[in-house]
């Protein structure tokens, strides 16, 4: 099951996050939420807040901070917006003022169950093993 949290339309390039992203991408949860807030950059702020979002749709799914990794996260562009400076005869130099959206996949760690279920096949072996070792006993 994956826990998806998105931010869309943030007034900062994916340019500029897409570092912060690298940074983060093999840490643990908890570590990421403990150094991202010294990460001298914009862009950390806003994904530390989508991952704290992350976290919280988990915990209201009932699913433990300890049993989550950061699977996948994305930082895509999102629309521009196209302003100009004024100059000299008549023109204008072009200003684009670019956005991002930025989406956080956590995962859940699998807690490994021992208790595995007999197919039929194995429960009539072992049945018959038990019956030989009862005929075996009885002889003696």
């Amino acid at each position: 099951m994956d826990i998806i949290s998105t931010q869309k339309f943030i007034r900062l390039a994916p340019k500029k996050i897409r570092p912060v992203v690298s940074l983060v991408r093999n840490m643990k949860l908890q570590e990421v939420i403990e150094k991202l807030p010294f990460v001298n950059k914009k862009g950390a702020d806003y994904l530390l807040k989508v991952i704290k979002s992350a976290c919280a749709n988990a915990k209201n799914r009932g699913i433990s901070e300890d049993l989550l990794f950061i699977k996948e996260i994305q930082v895509s562009e999102g629309p521009r917006l196209k302003r100009g400076i004024p100059v000299s005869k008549g023109q204008w130099h072009p200003i684009i003022k670019r956005m991002s959206h930025i989406k956080v996949i956590l995962g859940v760690k699998e807690v490994k169950k021992e208790n595995k279920k007999q197919t039929k096949k194995e429960t009539i072996k072992t049945l018959e093993n038990q019956k030989k070792s009862v005929k075996k006993g009885s002889k003696k």
